[in-house]
Order: structure tokens, then C-alpha cells, then sequence
């Protein structure tokens, strides 16, 4: 392969590559945005939503004339008969019978039965041609759902928007939960960078006699230690976007980037929502227009006690002939008719009363349902409230006791290096510090899901 071929399957190769892999640059908003376009579970619910859009206009089309044609044509490879009763004879006996006519054999006292024949009133050939027409006027199932279509778009709007609440929701926590992670790891390689110095100093100071072997093992246990926290981070921050990436719907061949950051002051922001309704929830919103679904079905039960009423019409064309109709010894005679049918229900052994009861009883389980969501989602916000003044509490604890823990390494590292400290003092004070991180951090993550948990039990998180 010369060199000009070679770079060009390289070029179509690495193209082929870029089209595989796309970089994303996301806040945390476009991430969300992202999701509501790729993850499947929303996807499916919008396509629920058009099924139901398809349901109502096939409703609308019963309620709408319905033309319907027909044509037939056969050929009777034998035509079919009648035994028609021949009564010429009979009537010529009983005449001569009542006249006293007497015969060779004497009078005339029996009358013989008819003769019977075979006669056909069809012919070899037989076509039809027609058409009927009908207009539904009133049919209580038919009408019952055509009030119900916007109610059943509503119903199937209020499972989209929840779909996109979890959807939110998931995005948004490991997000979040990256961003930590990273921090995490950046604090993390800081103090890698830290124990590498300090190691370096005390290696020094070992050659010139001025510590020992045992001040370098503590502080090489102690790297050994952090290194090993450091690949559970790394590990975790790799995880967390791969999960990051089937949340919002990506190949997990795709790059992605976080744009935003966090710090405990955004976490305390924009905590307090308004006035909180039941009706903020998806899942309140969803349940009500079941509700009236439910309804609409107690009275549409409730109407099969109605007669259906519908107006009907049709035209019909008739041939028939010894020949194939192109002969022109066909005979040709058309009907028509209108009329109102009128279909009304008198006994069903009582299955539609049941069918009402049923129905009825529907209902109120979920009203009972709606109930108990609406304590479950009290006793939500009850556990996310407290639970986020008990993060928010702790995290501010544990930031100060980082920004002390960082001074009193500070401290300890400048008697350090003034010769009026020990090493294992600066190696004590630096996993002090660690710890102190590692808490800030814990509480930083905790605070963030709880804000998100208490405003999605508010249904406000945005």
C-alpha cells in the first residue's frame, strides 16, 4: 500500500471514529435538556401520548356517517327449485264433484290431491351491486367517549411530565455526583503531592543523619494509603459518568464534560420554593385525571341503559340472466330503503348494575389511593426537610473543621520546616486533614441529594 492510500484510509478511519464519539460540553440543565431527548422511558411515554391522540380520532370516526359498499356475483351450476303444487286437475274433479257428473265408473265422489312440480324463480346468473349508509345519532359508550378524549390526553400529558420528573431527578444526583467525586480526587492529589514532598524532605534529612528510617516507612504507609484512596475515587468518578451517560440517554462511547460547579454556597441557594399544592406533584396530577377517567366510566355504564339510536340507509342493484350480463339477457331492478334503528336494552340479567357498582367502587379505591400519596408525599417532604437542616447543619460543621484542619497543618508544617517540629507531626496533622476533607465532602454530597430530593418533593426542582 503506497503512502497516499495509507493516509487516506487513515483519514476515512479517523472520521469514521469522530462520527462514533461525540465530545458534550454540559451544565447541569443541558444535561437534563439531553435526557428528554435520548432516554427511552420518555421516549415511549410521548409515543403513549400520539397513541392516545390515534385513540380519540378513531372515537371522533364512530361518531361519523359510515358508507359501506358490497358487490356479488355468481353463477348456479344448477339453479335451484321450488316444489310448486299443480292444482289444475284438483279443481276440474271438485266442480264435476259438486255438479254430480257421473264417470265410466259411476258418480264422481273423490277428488285427487295436487300435482306437485318443480318450478324455479332464479336464473343461472346473479348479480348485486349496493350500498348502505348509516349515522350513529346517540350510543352511550360512543358519546360518553367523546367527552372523554381530552381527559385521556391529559391523563397520558400527566405521564409524560412524570416520566420527565424522573428523568430530572436522576440527572440531576449524579451530576451532582460527579462534580464531588472530581473535587474529591483534586483535594486527593493535592495531598499526593504533599506526602511526596514530605518524603523528599525527610529523605534528605535521613542522608544528612537528621531522621530516621522509621519517620520514612510512616510517611511511604501513609502515601501507599492516599494512593489507594485515589484509585477508589478515580474508579468512582469513572462509574459515575458511565452512569452519568445511560441517565441522559448517551453512548457510553461519547465524552462528556461538566460545565458547572459546586461549592457549599450553591448548595444553600434557592432552597425555599413557594407555596406548595398537591398538584405540583406528577403523581397528584397523574391520579386526578384518572379520577375523572374513572368517572367518566361509572357514566358511561350508567348510560348503557339508553337505546342506541342510529339512522340507516341503502340503495341495491340486482341482475340476473340465463347469460354472462354482457349477453343483454339480463334482467335489471333496483331497492332503496331509509329508516331509524332503534336497539333498546331491556334485561341483561343485571350485568350492567354490577358493571356500574364496579366501577363505583373503582373510584373510590383511588380516591383512597390519592389519600395516601398525599400523606406519603407530607411525610416525604417531612423526612427531606429535616434531613436537608441536618445536612446543611453538618456540612457547614464540616467545612470549618476543614478550613482548622488546614490551618493546623499550616502551622505544623511551618515548625517543620523551621527545625521545631517532627515529621510525624506534619504526617499527622496532613491525615487529619485528609479525614476533615474527606467529611466536607461527604456532607457536601449528602447536602446536595437532600436539596434534591426536598425540592423534588416539592415539585419544584427546576
Amino acid at each position: 500500500m503506497n503512502r497516499k492510500a495509507l493516509l487516506g484510509f487513515t483519514l476515512l478511519l479517523l472520521a469514521i471514529v469522530s462520527q462514533a464519539q461525540q465530545k458534550y460540553e454540559l451544565t447541569v440543565k443541558e444535561a437534563v435538556d439531553l435526557a428528554y431527548k435520548n432516554v427511552v422511558d420518555l421516549k415511549n411515554a410521548q409515543i403513549d401520548y400520539q397513541i392516545q391522540v390515534a385513540k380519540n380520532r378513531e372515537i371522533l370516526g364512530q361518531a361519523l356517517p359510515q358508507l359501506a359498499g358490497n358487490a356479488g356475483v355468481n353463477k348456479y351450476l344448477k339453479v335451484p327449485a321450488l316444489l310448486f303444487p299443480d292444482a289444475t286437475s284438483t279443481a276440474v274433479y271438485s266442480i264435476l264433484k259438486d255438479e254430480g257428473v257421473s264417470g265410466n265408473n259411476g258418480p264422481i265422489t273423490t277428488v285427487p290431491s295436487p300435482t306437485l312440480r318443480q318450478v324455479s324463480f332464479q336464473q343461472p346468473w346473479n348479480l348485486s351491486l349496493g350500498a348502505t349508509l348509516t349515522q350513529l345519532l346517540f350510543q352511550p359508550d360512543v358519546f360518553v367517549g367523546l367527552q372523554a378524549r381530552q381527559t385521556a390526553l391529559d391523563y397520558s400529558q400527566a405521564l409524560v411530565e412524570q416520566a420527565r420528573e424522573k428523568i430530572k431527578d436522576s440527572a440531576y444526583k449524579r451530576y451532582y455526583a460527579i462534580l464531588i467525586a472530581e473535587k474529591q480526587l483534586h483535594f486527593i492529589d493535592e495531598g499526593v503531592q504533599r506526602l511526596q514532598k514530605l518524603y523528599h524532605d525527610d529523605s534528605i534529612m535521613y542522608k544528612n543523619g537528621f531522621a530516621e528510617k522509621l519517620d520514612l516507612d510512616k510517611v511511604q504507609v501513609q502515601l501507599n494509603n492516599l494512593s489507594t484512596t485515589r484509585s477508589a475515587v478515580e474508579n468512582a468518578v469513572e462509574i459515575g459518568y458511565a452512569a452519568m451517560k445511560f441517565a441522559i440517554g448517551l453512548s457510553q462511547k461519547d465524552t462528556i464534560v461538566l460545565k458547572d460547579d459546586l461549592n457549599s454556597a450553591s448548595v444553600k441557594e434557592n432552597i425555599l420554593g413557594e407555596g406548595f399544592r398537591y398538584e405540583d406533584r406528577t403523581e397528584i396530577r397523574t391520579l386526578n385525571q384518572l379520577e375523572k377517567l374513572q368517572n367518566l366510566d361509572v357514566k358511561r355504564y350508567q348510560l348503557g341503559y339508553l337505546p342506541t339510536v342510529a339512522l340507516a340507509g341503502n340503495y341495491t342493484l340486482n341482475g340476473m340472466g340465463p347469460k354472462f350480463f354482457t349477453s343483454g339477457e339480463d334482467f335489471w331492478f333496483s331497492s332503496s330503503y331509509v329508516g331509524i334503528n332503534v336497539n333498546i336494552p331491556l334485561f341483561d340479567g343485571f350485568q350492567r348494575r354490577y358493571k356500574v357498582q364496579q366501577s363505583k367502587l373503582n373510584v373510590e379505591k383511588l380516591q383512597n389511593t390519592i389519600v395516601n400519596v398525599k400523606q406519603a408525599i407530607d411525610l416525604e417532604q417531612k423526612i427531606t426537610f429535616s434531613s436537608l437542616r441536618s445536612a446543611l447543619f453538618n456540612l457547614d460543621v464540616q467545612e470549618r473543621n476543614m478550613e482548622l484542619a488546614q490551618k493546623v497543618y499550616n502551622g505544623t508544617k511551618l515548625k517543620f520546616e523551621q527545625g521545631l517540629g517532627s515529621s510525624f507531626e506534619v504526617l499527622q496533622a496532613d491525615a487529619d486533614m485528609q479525614t476533615a476533607q474527606s467529611n466536607y465532602f461527604n456532607a457536601l454530597y449528602n447536602a446536595i441529594v437532600t436539596k434534591i430530593s426536598y425540592q423534588s418533593s416539592l415539585g419544584k426542582l427546576q
